[in-house]
């Protein structure tokens, strides 16, 4: 290929966001990537696969961003699309490198189950979160005791060496909202959550002190959707969408649920959350007035 593609290739420093932010953009641009440029070619998903020694659905998981990326496999695939240009090479084979750096939640691999891997690796390089909660204070936003409290809730068999190491991975989840590249936080949270006194009454009153001064975070926006909203828009229940860095990445959409989670991911899904959640915020208080419902809260608690 020439100049013209050369200039379309994303930046790699431009969209990693540091060593921490994981192999999750990586793969998701490079996959894009060599997508576009085997359709450019004209070149079908079984004739690269076989130029890699794969099938066509080997194909189809590097271009969805699935799983890491041998050198060799991208090398020959770049050499099958025409890609000769050295610097553009250079620049998708470090992005294949950085595919397969380990993510940083691997040290949690005993308390990480595969169904989470893909939400913790969208949340770690988020540009942007948004989510809707039911039951809970988003697990961004919790202190260290209602934490402790909401995971033995889940993990009722748990140890508490267990229980330990949950807690560990949630509070290490949270440094997203802090530093250079911060990760902008953008929660609703239904009124029930901030009444149900998970850990009993003094861990309960220490959350929403907590939550009040996470109003004030710079890259924190929390609003209360009150009873008295009545019926809204997003009933069927929590939800959580991340936008990634770049304009080439797609948004992630996340429902979690007792012991697995889905991903929708079809444009109209992804599409029909993002509608929901516009609905939500405006049907919501004002993140002006979350401070003063807070406070209304904390002294009825």
């Amino acid at each position: 290929m020439g100049v013209e593609e050369t200039a379309s290739t994303p930046s790699v420093t431009g969209v990693l966001g540091g060593p921490s932010a994981g192999p999750m953009v990586p793969r998701l641009l490079l996959g894009a990537r060599l997508r576009r440029l085997r359709e450019g070619r004209g070149v079908s998903r079984e004739e690269a696969g076989q130029v890699i020694r794969g099938s066509r659905s080997k194909i189809s998981r590097m271009e969805a961003g699935r799983h890491g990326f041998k050198l060799r496999d991208v090398a020959d695939l770049l050499t099958l699309y025409g890609v000769t240009d050295e610097a553009e090479r250079a620049t998708l084979l470090t992005l294949a490198e950085a595919a397969n750096t380990p993510a940083w939640w691997q040290d949690y691999h005993d308390v990480v189950p595969a169904w989470s891997q893909a939400y913790l690796a969208a949340e770690q390089a988020a540009a942007l979160i948004r989510c809707y909660e039911v039951q809970r204070v988003p697990a961004l936003l919790q202190t260290r005791d209602y934490a402790r409290a909401a995971i033995r809730l889940a993990h009722a068999d748990a140890s508490e060496g267990e229980i330990d190491r949950h807690l560990a991975l949630r509070m290490t989840r949270q440094r997203i909202l802090d530093g250079r590249s911060a990760t902008r936080l953008w929660a609703v949270i239904d009124e029930a959550a901030l009444r149900r006194p998970v850990g009993g009454l003094p861990t309960m009153r220490a959350q929403l002190r907590h939550l009040i001064e996470m109003c004030g975070h710079p890259r924190v926006s929390v609003q209360v959707l009150p009873f008295l909203a009545g019926g809204h828009s997003a009933e069927s229940g929590p939800m959580t969408i991340v936008r990634l860095p770049g304009s080439e990445l797609p948004d992630v959409v996340h429902l979690e649920r007792l012991a697995t989670a889905l991903y929708p991911d079809r444009p109209a899904d992804v599409e029909c959350y993002w509608d929901a959640m516009n609905r939500l915020v405006v049907e919501a208080e004002s993140p002006d007035e979350t401070p003063t419902i807070l406070h209304r809260i904390l002294q009825e608690t």
